[in-house]
């Protein structure tokens, strides 16, 4: 039989914790969510949004024939990782297309297993057949769950540099699309980046847009929450430093200033464009 794609069940972002032993923890990785399928037709992997990427991970799929199953449908993320052992998102485009002997799968939900459908299995009972098919000393690993308190937990992903942190209750069913039975919960972090310009209307608030300062991309906006007198120094200096806007990028509502502001941005970690941004200051280069 010919196994199907399963959209992926998608977590939803919330700022604390849930209290309570109801929970399994796990690390959010920071990498690609995919889905590996084994059936008596042949392995296959599969983006996010389902498409067929097996030719792009074929170390992966030669590392699939190590696992404990006839046909299963798995749910995980493929990674990189770095000096320290954490996964990071920057090398991981690049070992695609080069260094597939760095890529890993992260294995953290079972779907199908030789012929049966999981789903409706709870979310414990499911990893646990998953870990009975991973095998030692492979690129493809289970997602161990992280014991403790999840405020603690957290605590230490933040300090370690980790993206964030994934709740999963341990009752429940897989359930394609947004779901509130997985909860995610993201780290910040601070970095500079340049900035292009101050976008202000009427009654509505002020916000940053910013470029990243290696290749000049644009990565999105941050709400301007300094001090009053941080606002008034930027609004003053990007007076001093009008320029034309950048090409490609219309926003009627931007004063434009030429380069050489450095703004301190945070914002959550592990994104590829800036996401709940705010500047925290900014300097001149």
């Amino acid at each position: 039989m010919r196994l199907k794609f399963v959209a992926p069940l998608m977590p939803t972002l919330v700022e604390k914790p849930p209290e309570g032993d109801a929970w399994i923890h796990e690390v959010k990785f920071d990498g690609y969510r995919s889905q590996l399928i084994i059936d008596e037709d042949r392995t296959r992997i599969y983006t996010r949004n389902g498409h067929d990427w097996t030719a792009k991970y074929s170390d992966l799929v030669q590392e699939a024939k190590g696992l404990g199953a006839e046909s299963a449908i798995i749910d995980g993320e493929i990674i990189v990782t770095n000096e320290d052992g954490l996964s990071d998102f920057r090398p991981l485009r690049k070992a695609i297309t080069s260094r597939q002997h760095h890529l890993y799968f992260v294995a953290f939900d079972l779907l199908h297993l030789n012929g049966f459908d999981l789903r409706d299995m709870a979310l414990k009972d499911r990893r646990a057949g998953l870990y009975a098919i991973i095998p030692t000393g492979l690129r493809i690993q289970f997602s161990d769950a992280l014991p403790g308190d999840a405020k603690a937990i957290f605590e230490l992903v933040d300090k370690a540099g980790l993206e964030g942190m994934v709740l999963k209750r341990k009752d429940s069913k897989y359930r394609s699309g947004k779901s509130t039975t997985w909860l995610k919960i993201k780290a910040y972090t601070i970095d500079e980046y340049e900035l292009l310009g101050v976008e202000c209307e009427a009654g509505k608030p002020a916000f940053a847009l910013m470029a990243d300062r290696n290749t000049g991309r644009y990565v999105g906006s941050a709400f301007i929450n300094s001090s009053q007198a941080i606002r008034e120094r930027l609004w003053k200096r990007v007076q001093e430093h009008a320029g034309p806007a950048p090409k490609g990028l219309k926003r009627p509502a931007t004063q434009w200033v030429k380069p050489g502001l450095i703004g301190r941005v945070k914002h959550l970690r592990g994104e590829e464009d800036l996401r709940h941004a705010s500047l925290q200051d900014f300097r001149e280069e």
